[in-house]
């Protein structure tokens, strides 16, 4: 329990430094390179791809060199190879 709520409490504190450095970027003729980073680095984490796995993993994934095998059988096939008509 313990756990969870000092996660929670660094969520919302880093949070609310987020929202604060935002707003005084927007509103604050005085804001500066700290209010700037702190904002932009907040936006660069919302992008990372947190929710992925592995693509072994992933649902519906298919095995490598898929393609590859693909295009080799092609190849065999256009050079007289069995081709069904």
């Amino acid at each position: 329990m313990a756990r969870r709520t000092a996660r929670w409490g660094a969520v919302v504190g880093l949070g609310a430094v987020w929202w604060w450095a935002v707003l005084r970027l927007a509103l604050a003729p005085g804001a500066g390179v700290v209010e700037g980073a702190v904002a932009a680095g907040g936006w660069g984490l919302s992008l990372l791809p947190v929710h992925c796995v592995p693509k072994s993993r992933a649902a519906g994934a298919l095995r490598q060199g898929r393609w590859r095998d693909a295009w080799r059988a092609g190849v065999r096939g256009e050079r007289g190879g069995p081709v069904s008509e």
